[in-house]
């Protein structure tokens, strides 16, 4: 492997990100600093904690930025069933980012547990 990038979950959380910014511009405006930064934030830390964890010397702290990465996998997933039943985004949409999301949080799982 040459670099992050050519990690299958790194790409789908890149994709992910840009799904989720997306379906938040239809979000309530009084909710642009608060879910919505929430969100887009948690978000945008999944790929970039995979991309960290793979620029350091494989060890203990890759696996550290790996489980960050995970973590915020898990605060997106947790933001958008908030999201979904506060009729900020259709069942359907909902449905689909976190399907999207849980994706990702077997294929870290499964990175990290191959790395251990």
């Amino acid at each position: 492997m040459k670099s992050h990038k050519d990690l299958i979950v790194w790409q789908k959380s890149m994709e992910h990100v840009s799904a989720v910014y997306v379906a938040t511009r239809a979000f309530p405006q009084e909710e642009l600093f608060g879910i919505v930064s929430q969100l887009r934030r948690a978000a945008v830390s999944i790929p970039s904690n995979i991309a960290e964890g793979y620029g350091r010397l494989y060890g203990k702290e890759t696996l550290k930025f790996l489980s960050n990465a995970l973590g915020s996998a898990s605060e997106v997933e947790t933001q958008l069933i908030i999201s979904r039943n506060l009729a900020f985004m259709s069942e359907e949409s909902a449905q689909e980012l976190i399907d999207q999301t849980e994706e990702i949080i077997r294929m870290l799982t499964a990175l990290i547990k191959s790395l251990n």
